[in-house]
């Protein structure tokens, strides 16, 4: 290649870069930052992931930092209640020595392009996030409220129920607000569906700081709620609809699903091993301990089911709160839980993502061995504190028995004083 035609594209590759930074900038300098700031309330359900975009920031300012703080008014960035998210350079801290209150909630953010990433978040977490430089001058800023799922209720379509009435407070009006369906969770069968609906209010009492997607509507849980109307909207609580579905699956490798045929017929002959249609994996169990189930790649907000063998698990069943004495069951987050495992729930598990059957886990049970005693392992927790509880009850059976026996004799053997 000559000299010329290097030049050229040289040129040419740095022109694109240029370009590339340009229009990298430019998303900022079409949005300008306010004069005066503003939140932007935004709502999600306890286990759920999200990203806060920094829409915002001047020119010069190469890289930003992330502020939390849990109620408004402390607006002093480097006081005892503002929690800085990120170090000065841009990245999340990851050394807990730098952090005082609230490691553990730290370690679930993640900074990427400006953004702000959080992991699993749970109802403490909700609060005030701020996009600013470090020397705490605000860009943008977000009023975030997790609404927790414990108490969540379930409403199946399919059974005739309806979600909660609105309700009317005066001017106070409480309602709940749905996102979209779900995809259907299995093809082929019937498979089910839901949406999520979280607790708002509208009032023409909420602060003027807070903006929002209607007029006077914010999430039940936002800062921009006084506090004499937040004990109206505290027993209003997140919803879960549920309906069936059936769709077709998509079509598949017509050869690789003769192939497996194939391989399956031969297998029962013994002459080649068995070639599961999705990946398999083992697990053995102590018989009468507990099992949490996850679906590799899924999060609250997917459409998940299980299946055990040739048995659907359906929510209208096996959901978490629809039967106290459950022993099997899936929560909130698309967890399988099983309680006191049986020799009974031996068998392969199969999880679907987004009506895509994915992973199986095959969980075999067994009662030998020898396994030391752990308080991490919930069983044992719970075997302590029963312990603990019944050992408290009988103490206080025996002293009040002891004071009766006590108060009885002192009375009835009281001497009697002549004058």
């Amino acid at each position: 290649m000559s000299l010329a035609h290097t030049t050229v594209l040289l040129w040419a590759w740095g022109s694109l870069q240029a370009f590339e930074i340009v229009e990298k900038e430019n998303i900022f300098l079409k949005t300008p930052c306010p004069a005066f700031l503003m939140f932007d309330n935004a709502a999600y359900l306890a286990d759920m992931s999200f990203e806060l975009p920094c829409h915002c920031k001047p020119e010069e300012v190469p890289a930003v930092v992330w502020y939390y703080q849990k109620h408004v008014g402390w607006t002093h960035v480097g006081n005892s209640h503002t929690k800085v998210l990120t170090d000065f350079d841009g990245r999340v801290l990851t050394e807990a020595a730098q952090v005082r209150v609230g490691s553990d909630m730290l370690v679930r953010f993640s900074i990427r392009m400006f953004s702000l990433l959080v992991f699993r978040a749970q109802p403490e977490d909700s609060g005030l996030y701020f996009c600013g430089t470090r020397k705490g001058e605000y860009f943008y800023a977000y009023d975030v409220d997790i609404q927790s799922n414990e108490g969540m209720v379930a409403t199946f379509k399919d059974m005739g129920q309806k979600p909660f009435a609105d309700e009317y407070y005066g001017n106070l009006h409480v309602f709940t607000t749905f996102w979209e369906w779900t995809p259907c969770d299995r093809c082929g069968v019937r498979g089910e569906q839901w949406r999520i609906g979280l607790c708002y209010l509208q009032s023409p009492d909420l602060s003027p700081r807070y903006r929002r997607t209607q007029s006077d509507v914010v999430s039940c849980g936002s800062q921009a709620v006084p506090r004499r109307l937040r004990t109206s909207v505290k027993d209003h609580m997140p919803e879960l609809l549920v309906q069936s579905c059936l769709v077709p699956c998509e079509k598949k490798n017509r050869f690789r699903e003769s192939v497996l045929a194939i391989y399956n017929y031969v297998s029962k002959v013994g002459s080649k091993p068995w070639v599961p249609k999705v990946p398999i994996q083992f697990h053995q169990q102590r018989l009468g301990h507990g099992l949490i189930i996850s679906c590799p790649g899924a999060r609250p907000e997917h459409a998940v089911a299980w299946d055990k063998d040739h048995q659907h698990l359906y929510r209208t069943q096996y959901l978490k709160g629809v039967n106290r004495s459950m022993r099997v069951f899936i929560d909130h987050g698309n967890q399988l839980h099983i309680r006191f495992t049986q020799l009974s729930d031996r068998g392969i598990y199969y999880c679907w993502r987004q009506g895509v059957q994915i992973a199986g886990f095959r969980l075999s049970v067994t009662s030998r061995g020898h396994y030391p005693a752990s308080l991490s392992d919930p069983e044992t927790r719970a075997a302590v504190e029963l312990t603990l509880i019944s050992y408290l009850l009988i103490t206080a059976i025996f002293v009040t028995v002891h004071l009766c026996r006590c108060c009885c004799y002192t009375f009835h053997f009281r001497p009697m004083f002549s004058p």
